[in-house]
C-alpha cells in the first residue's frame, strides 16, 4: 500500500509534506506508511486516499489476481495480540467494502467517525463482539448481525475468552 501511495503522490508532482497536509497526517507518519514501517489506522489511510482522489480499497486491494484464489484478502490492520482485519473486496458505485475481522481475547479497535450517513453491517461468525457506540454497547454472538451508523465515535471489543470473528460491510464511508 505504501508503494501505491508514493506512486500516486509522485504522479501528482507532490512532495511528502504536501500530501501530509492534504491528508491531515504528519509528515513522519506518511513517510513511515510509504516505507511500509507504520501500522496506520484505517481512517488515516482513508484520509490519504481521499487527498489523492482515490479510495481506501484502491490503495489496499491487489491490482490483479496474480496471488491466486488461495488468498483470502488483503491484510490491512493487525495488532500485536494477533487481532487483524482483511479487506476482501470493494465496489465503487455504490461504494461498499467487505471485511473479515478477527479480534483476539481482550482485543480492541478504536475507529474514527466516517462521513455523515456512513453505515456498517456486522455479522458475527464466532465468539462475541461488543460494539462500543455513543448510545451504549451492543453485544453480538455467533449468527447475530447489527447495522450501525459509523459517522460516530465507536470501537470493536472482544471481552470474551475466544477470538471474535466477524464480517463487516461498510457503505457510504
Amino acid at each position: 500500500m505504501g508503494g501505491r501511495i508514493r506512486a500516486l503522490r509522485k504522479q501528482r508532482g507532490w512532495g511528502v509534506q504536501q500530501l501530509a497536509d492534504a491528508g491531515r497526517v504528519s509528515r513522519r507518519m506518511l513517510t513511515d506508511i510509504e516505507l511500509g514501517q507504520a501500522n496506520p489506522s484505517l481512517a488515516t489511510v482513508d484520509r490519504v486516499a481521499r487527498a489523492l482522489d482515490t479510495d481506501f480499497a484502491a490503495l489496499a486491494l491487489p491490482e490483479d489476481d496474480a496471488a491466486g484464489p488461495e488468498v483470502e484478502g488483503t491484510l490491512v490492520w493487525e495488532a500485536p495480540d494477533g487481532s487483524h482485519a482483511l479487506l476482501l473486496g470493494a465496489t465503487q458505485d455504490p461504494r461498499a467494502e467487505l471485511w473479515r475481522w478477527t479480534l483476539a481475547p481482550t482485543g480492541r479497535y478504536d475507529a474514527e467517525p466516517d462521513r455523515r450517513g456512513a453505515q456498517e453491517i456486522h455479522h458475527v461468525l464466532s465468539g462475541r463482539l461488543t460494539l462500543a457506540l455513543e448510545t451504549g454497547p451492543q453485544v453480538l454472538g455467533p449468527g447475530q448481525s447489527a447495522v450501525i451508523a459509523s459517522d460516530q465515535q465507536y470501537a470493536y471489543l472482544n471481552e470474551g475468552a475466544e477470538p471474535a470473528v466477524f464480517v463487516r460491510v461498510v457503505t457510504g464511508a
